[in-house]
């Protein structure tokens, strides 16, 4: 497993980061998930307050008590639940904030949580207003570094230009190449690490039958599939395939994984120990099909 500093932050991350908001409604068996990420170099571990009502956090943080010093917790803030659970609003609010990150430090059994995320964000927010409520906290003790989870390049602009984050989660896969055209060089420029998410593009580069995804019609992704499969064999499986495509992206600090079940983890881990792909596997991969770029919130 390789780490890397995330953006200007001294937070070392493993390469694959353990998406907890697939984990399911079972303490024990989550706990041994994350216990068998940890005990293979997986420190890192992404959470967010909307995921089953809190109850994900409260089931990481039970997983990980008694191993605080050893691991990196992130978790998201914004979007607040109507009181009759019916759904939720998006409150970016300084208020909201400061009291949404209360609930979360508790459910998370920790006095301070290593990365808070903006879990969203759109450019008529009150961006000033939600970048105090983060140097608040900071400046408290309750949060070492914050960040947002945002596709929106106008948002991530906002942010790199007028606050202090240290990473930006954004889709990335062979499948959605959009953050190459502006988001990647303008956060590198700026030392902001990239926490890469559904880097296997929903399985359809893997395993599940081609439907149409983002722009691309049934047949494009099929395409991508292919390219994947074609570079695939017995030391790098089409997963692997697809994540090393992620994580050999320089912008990428690590590439976030969805886990609910062993194996899922297993081939996560296989990943970071299969060949890299070479310079011109990455090439073919990328004239698999046309790159596609954003063409809102620009």
């Amino acid at each position: 497993m390789q780490y890397h500093l995330l953006g200007k932050s001294t937070l070392s991350i493993s390469e694959i980061g353990f998406g907890c908001m697939s984990l399911r409604n079972d303490d024990v068996d989550n706990a041994r998930l994350i216990h068998h990420a940890l005990n293979n170099g997986i420190n890192f571990f992404d959470t967010a307050d909307l995921y089953e009502h809190g109850q994900n956090e409260i089931t990481v943080g039970r997983a990980l008590q008694g191993k605080r010093q050893s691991v990196i917790i992130a978790t998201k803030v914004g979007n607040q639940w109507k009181e009759n659970g019916s759904g939720w609003d998006w409150n970016p609010g300084k208020k909201y904030i400061l009291a949404a990150v209360e609930d979360s430090l508790k459910r998370l059994q920790t006095d301070y949580i290593d990365l808070y995320q903006l879990h969203g964000g759109t450019i008529h927010d009150p961006i000033d207003d939600t970048i105090a409520a983060f140097e608040t906290l900071q400046q408290q003790g309750k949060i070492r570094y914050y960040g947002i989870s945002s596709i929106r390049p106008n948002v991530i602009r906002a942010y790199v230009q007028r606050s202090n984050i240290v990473s930006v989660m954004m889709q990335y896969s062979l499948l959605d190449r959009r953050p190459e055209e502006t988001c990647f060089s303008l956060l590198q420029q700026n030392n902001i690490g990239v926490l890469a998410r559904g880097s296997i593009a929903r399985g359809l580069l893997v395993n599940k039958p081609a439907i149409p995804y983002l722009n691309y019609d049934a047949g494009d992704v099929a395409a991508a599939a292919a390219a994947i499969n074609k570079l695939a064999g017995p030391e790098r499986d089409a997963a692997q395939t697809a994540l090393c495509f992620v994580l050999q992206q320089p912008a990428v600090s690590s590439a976030i994984v969805g886990i609910r079940t062993m194996a899922q983890l297993e081939d996560a881990l296989k990943a970071v120990q299969a060949p890299v792909l070479k310079r011109v596997e990455i090439q073919q991969l990328q004239q698999a099909l046309p790159v596609n770029t954003y063409e809102e919130h620009r």
